[in-house]
């Protein structure tokens, strides 16, 4: 495997062949990610018979217990590596397919969920992430973004896939071949491909040099914030807040977009394929975001995130026809490029390498934290009130919020003395 990688790296750096492993990683997690949930929801109702604040109810509680395993699993990633890691999660993830195809009841579904979301919209995303994070410096914004492809990928293809096998083989078989498709797909790459950083290789981030040759490059991956000094920063605080938000609204939106949107007007065949549609803009968008992350503040490209996020719920809020509906899927591919591209790009930025997986993974705990609680106001508020509109209104005045406060991002000091040779802490 090593000669392998290093036969590759005389043609090409190795780190963009992590990056195709990390896109393909992130497009698997598809099973596990919001909008492949989405198309099964009617079918689940009607199957368990159960309404859509208890299936909600349900998806947030299990999200939310497997978002406290993050933590632990981002410390298994800084004990044993990525590759190692990936290669558990993946196997795990495939079963946890087969077994949510066969839920009888609300418990059974509540673990399937909580082992889907810790797997797939966790686990996997993490490992991706890190994996980018520890063989790009300064290109990392568009090597996120280039893993950012697996994601809008997974878009255009896991929803109309999800229907069609619904409507050939049942959504509990369905599920089946998702599993299935999951350790096809994943494990020879992750097997054969996957190193942890470029400096098992004798390489350096960004493939600026073709050995580590010096202390400065050797320092490189000792360089960042422990757990604990992280959480005494304001700059984690505000960047869970806004991720934490962004997260949860986002997962709203893919939650209930189909229904969102045959509510107010749209076909449920029409309501799916704007999933594709947000995956095209999805595909434009994130190599420019990548690329302004690399090249401008990281402060400023993130309060433009953050605006997006508020156009994207007031866009959802006035769709009454398939023009309104084109406009939001723009508004929410540019909101998804923008979200995938930061989870994985602030952390390193703001904290280092040296204990990267322990403060992502707490970091994600708070985000997919947000993620198990977003869908419940808007189940709520179609149970109750029989429209989503008033309520997207309001919940985009959280991401508004966030961007105010998304001006006071600093790097912690302690960092910036590491990163200018002063003392080692």
């Amino acid at each position: 495997m090593k000669s392998l990688a290093l036969n590759i790296n005389r043609r090409i750096f190795y780190g963009w062949v992590i990056v195709a492993v990390a896109a393909l990683g992130i497009f698997v997690s598809g099973p596990g990610q919001s909008h492949t949930f989405s198309v099964f929801l009617v079918h689940i109702q009607a199957d368990l018979g159960i309404s859509a604040t208890t299936l909600s109810s349900a998806y947030a509680f299990a999200t939310l217990i497997a978002a406290f395993g993050l933590p632990y699993m981002g410390r298994l990633v800084d004990r044993f590596g990525p590759r190692r890691m990936l290669l558990i999660v993946t196997l795990l993830l495939g079963l946890a397919c087969l077994a949510f195809g066969a839920a009888a009841g609300f418990l059974w579904l509540a673990v399937g969920f909580a082992a889907l979301r810790f797997l797939g919209q966790g686990s996997v995303m993490l490992n991706c992430s890190n994996l980018i994070s520890q063989w790009f410096d300064r290109r990392r914004g568009f090597a996120l973004s280039l893993m950012a492809f697996g994601f809008s990928v997974s878009m255009a293809v896991h929803p109309p896939l999800s229907q069609w096998l619904i409507d050939t083989v049942g959504w509990r078989q369905a599920w089946f071949w998702l599993g299935a498709s999951t350790w096809l797909l994943l494990i020879p790459p992750v097997l054969f491909l996957i190193h942890n950083k470029p400096e098992d290789l004798g390489l350096a981030p960004d493939g600026d040099t073709s050995a580590i040759t010096d202390d400065t490059n050797t320092s490189a991956a000792e360089q960042g914030l422990t757990l604990r000094q992280a959480l005494a920063s304001s700059t984690f605080w505000i960047l869970c807040a806004s991720l934490g938000g962004m997260s949860m609204l986002v997962t709203a939106l893919h939650f209930f977009q189909v229904s969102i949107l045959t509510t107010q007007g749209l076909s449920e065949v029409a309501a799916a394929r704007i999933f594709p549609i947000s995956a095209l803009v999805m595909l434009i968008a994130i190599p420019l975001i990548g690329r302004a992350l690399d090249r401008f503040p990281t402060h400023l490209v993130f309060i433009f995130g953050l605006i997006v996020m508020v156009a994207s719920l007031t866009s959802a809020a006035m769709v009454h026809d398939l023009t309104t509906a084109i406009i939001y899927a723009v508004a929410f591919g540019v909101n998804n490029g923008c979200t995938m591209t930061f989870f994985g790009y602030v952390w390193p930025r703001y904290f280092g390498r040296k204990h990267l997986g322990a403060i992502q993974g707490t970091g994600q705990m708070i985000a997919v934290t947000g993620a198990a609680i977003g869908p419940l106001p808007l189940a709520i508020a179609i149970d109750v009130l029989g429209s989503y509109q008033t309520t997207l209104l309001m919940l985009a005045i959280y991401p508004a919020i966030c961007a105010v406060a998304t001006m006071f991002l600093r790097t912690p000091p302690q960092l910036l003395l590491q990163q200018r040779g002063g003392e080692q802490i």
